[in-house]
């Protein structure tokens, strides 16, 4: 980017265009890191992305089918232990 003070008008207005690309093509990465989505890992594990944490939460399709056959009674623990609870902000 050249100083502001010797730029013209034609070039400030392209600065202006390279800068909004810019920034629609940041907001949609961000938006798309944000998103949950689903991974098979090297090793054959399904991996979680998207949950606002660092790493992903990665399980062994087994493992995913013995969680998903207790989602009711994750539920109720959560809802019995809900005063116990953290709840980690959702970044919007």
């Amino acid at each position: 980017m050249a100083d502001l003070s010797t730029m013209t008008q034609e070039q400030m207005i392209a600065e202006i265009a390279r800068l909004q690309k810019a920034n629609t093509e940041m907001a949609a990465r961000q938006a798309a890191k944000e998103t949950i989505r689903f991974k098979v890992s090297e090793k054959g594990a399904v991996s979680i992305y998207g949950l606002n944490s660092r790493f992903p939460v990665t399980l062994y399709k087994g493992q995913w089918e013995r969680l998903v056959s207790h989602i009711d009674d994750l539920k109720a623990f959560m809802a019995a232990n809900d005063a116990k609870l953290a709840t980690k902000p959702v970044k919007e």
